[in-house]
This record gives C-alpha cells, sequence and structure tokens, in this order.
C-alpha cells in the first residue's frame, strides 16, 4: 500500500496497490489453519454460506489464487489519495482522450470496493475501441467510499452516506470537473441519490441498479401494480429476509468485525451476497470473489464499513424526494426495483432498462451491458 510521495493540485499523491509479502505470508499461513464451524445438515445455503463452499473456495485462495496478478491489474490503471476535511481518500483517474467526455463517478457496493468497475474503465473512457462512438466517452473517477479499502484511516465523527456524497461532490471539483453524473449499485446507489438530494452545481444525473423504494401502506400504491411487481415484491420479500447483515451492521458492527478482522474466512463467509446468499443465479466468479474479499483483508476495513448500516439507521434524516434525472438498469437477480414505489421517491425518472440476467453486482457480472446502459442513459440527457 505504497504512497508515492509528491505535489499536485491540492495535494493529489499518485498510489500504487503494494501489498507488503509478509501480509500476503501472514494470509497463507491463516487460511492453512482454517477451522470451519460444525456443519448444517444438510450443508446447504439455507442457514448460511455453508461449509463445502468454504472449503473449495479456501483451497483456491490458498493454492491457485494470484493476489499479485491482481495487483497487476488494479496499476493497470492509475491510482491516487488526497485529503478531503482530514478524511484520507483513494481514487482512480482515468481521463477519456475524447473531446467533451461526460466526468462519471462510479460508486461501488457493499460489500464491494474499486475492484467492481475494473472491467468497465477501458469502454467507458475510450468508446470507438470498444463498439461506441466518441460522443459515448466518459473521464471515470472511481474513488473508495471512506472507510472501505485504501480510504483509510477513517476520519472522526460519524460517517453518513450523504457525508460521503459531500465528500465525493469536493474530490470532482478537485479535480477540476464542474459537471458530472454519478452511477453505483447498493451502497454506490445511496450515495449517488445523496448526490441527487444535495443536487450541487453540474450535477448531471444519477444512474444506479436499485431504488430502495418499498411500500408505504396506502391500499393506492397497490391499483397501480403489474402482475410483475407482484413477483418483485415477493423477490424482495426473500432478498430482505436472507440479508441479516443489514440488522447486525445496524446494530452491532463492530462485535461482528472482530471475527472478520481475525480470520480471511469469516470475511469471506460475510460476503455471501456476491454469490446472491447462494440461490444459485450469481455470475460473480471465484476469481471475483477472493480478489474483493482480500481487499477487505488487507486493508482490514469490515468493521469502518460496516458502520454505514449504523449510521443510517440512526441518521435522523427525514425522507425527501430526488427530483435529479435518475436512470435505472433493473437486473433479474438483483433486489427488484418497483416502478410505481420508485417515482413516488425520485420524481425524475428518466430512464428505466430491465436486462435478463446478472444481479447485484451488475458491474462484474455484465459490465459490458451496463456500459451500454450508461452511454444510452447519459446520451438521453444530452439529446
Amino acid at each position: 500500500m505504497n504512497e508515492m510521495k509528491g505535489s499536485g493540485p491540492a495535494d493529489i499523491r499518485p498510489f500504487r496497490v503494494e501489498i507488503p509479502q509478509a501480509d500476503l505470508d501472514d494470509l497463507h499461513e491463516r487460511l492453512a489453519r482454517t477451522r470451519l464451524p460444525q456443519p448444517a445438515s444438510p450443508d446447504d445455503w439455507a442457514l448460511g454460506t455453508p461449509n463445502a463452499y468454504l472449503r473449495e473456495t479456501v483451497d483456491y485462495w490458498l493454492h491457485e489464487f494470484d493476489w499479485r496478478a491482481q495487483e497487476e491489474r488494479m496499476n493497470a490503471v492509475p491510482h491516487f489519495t488526497t485529503d478531503i476535511d482530514g478524511q484520507p481518500v483513494h481514487f482512480i483517474h482515468v481521463p477519456s482522450a475524447e473531446t467533451n467526455a461526460t466526468p462519471l463517478l462510479l460508486i461501488h457496493a457493499y460489500p464491494g470496493s474499486f475492484v467492481d468497475f475494473l472491467d468497465m474503465i477501458a469502454p467507458l473512457t475510450d468508446p470507438v475501441a470498444h463498439g461506441g462512438r466518441a460522443e459515448d466517452a466518459f473521464s471515470v473517477v472511481v474513488p473508495s467510499i471512506p472507510g472501505f479499502g485504501f480510504s483509510m484511516p477513517l476520519a472522526e465523527g460519524t460517517w453518513t452516506l450523504a457525508r460521503v456524497a459531500r465528500t465525493f461532490d469536493t474530490l470532482m471539483r478537485r479535480l477540476g470537473y464542474e459537471r458530472y453524473g454519478s452511477h453505483g449499485s447498493d451502497a454506490g446507489t445511496m450515495v449517488s441519490r445523496e448526490l441527487g438530494l444535495l443536487d450541487p452545481p453540474g450535477y448531471l444525473g444519477m444512474h444506479v441498479l436499485q431504488l430502495f423504494s418499498f411500500p408505504s401502506g396506502d391500499p393506492a400504491e397497490f391499483e397501480k401494480l403489474e402482475p410483475k411487481d407482484y413477483a418483485a415484491l415477493e423477490h424482495m420479500q426473500w432478498f430482505q429476509s436472507v440479508g441479516g447483515y443489514n440488522a447486525i451492521n445496524a446494530s452491532r458492527p463492530q462485535t461482528v468485525s472482530v471475527g472478520m478482522a481475525d480470520s480471511p474466512v469469516a470475511q469471506l463467509a460475510w460476503s455471501e451476497l456476491f454469490n446472491s446468499f447462494g440461490n444459485g443465479t450469481s455470475l460473480v466468479t471465484r476469481e471475483q470473489i477472493v480478489t474483493e474479499v482480500s481487499v477487505y483483508w488487507f486493508t482490514n476495513t469490515q468493521a469502518t464499513a460496516g458502520r454505514y448500516h449504523h449510521a443510517e439507521a440512526n441518521s435522523g434524516a427525514e425522507p425527501r424526494i430526488n427530483t435529479a434525472p435518475t436512470g435505472v438498469a433493473v437486473f433479474q437477480d438483483d433486489f427488484k426495483s418497483i416502478r410505481t414505489f420508485a417515482e413516488r421517491d425520485n420524481s425524475n425518472i428518466v430512464h428505466w432498462s430491465e436486462f435478463p440476467d446478472g444481479g447485484h453486482y451488475a458491474a462484474l457480472e455484465r459490465p459490458d451491458v451496463l456500459v451500454g446502459d450508461l452511454r444510452a442513459f447519459f446520451a438521453s440527457l444530452r439529446a
């Protein structure tokens, strides 16, 4: 995790992902000593991450996974750090060579990291080389949310997603962008929506994979629902029933993080959302999962990442309507956004796409499809 010292605009410093060999050796020693819990019967996903999956993945992590190759892939794009109001912020910045490229902030998920977007950067910044048009070009900024990855240590005070939005707006201004849009999934969706609520000068709009809008209890809302919406409600209920980490992080994030700070396998098990909780729909590969989990392990950031659930649950923020131009890409096996509820909370939805496969991590699963939808959304704003 070496920083190259130097000066730049507002002290923006080049950065490289370089995990010390001693940390890699320690990881391997811990993996070799893995002690799994007594298995459930049957040993499947019904009660959580099963032993069989963990045993196979630990063996892969220990004997096949190449962290140094992943570092090389990460460092193929330029990384930087800067300090904003006392908070170190790590980010990737790849300006497009195309004239009038649209500045785009890509905001990662939980659990997730800047790694979510590595496969999308080249198609976004150089569309002509990847089947697009020059006017579809983006200049891309991929930050690590404070408390995640290399945006550490976490500055004092409570970090809500609204505070993250303000920090990222400052980052974009510091990089010289007077106008920009954003995209995100999960935590990235919520930061994008906070940017919409903030409505800073030059904010173009938000493209997200979910809008977390739920029934209010008004019977009139249900009169507008179509059959597919009722199916989406059932999927939404399932998603909430297996997402117990939300309740744990919202109440005891520090306690549960102790195990993950001490055991890489605990971190792997906790990251079951990458597997869509084991329902068989996830297209995220084993290599992608282990890469993401390794970032959390090497940076020891589960505790600081998990606190956002607690901060949001206790923020006292009143519901507000987002009026920023909004695009939504709904992937078949993700949390199902229901348009009737989404339009109640977001009054300017101008783009809505639905895709036949892919899920919560579409940036990892279907990066080409997501790139195409981003191009379409921002092109519609220029029309």
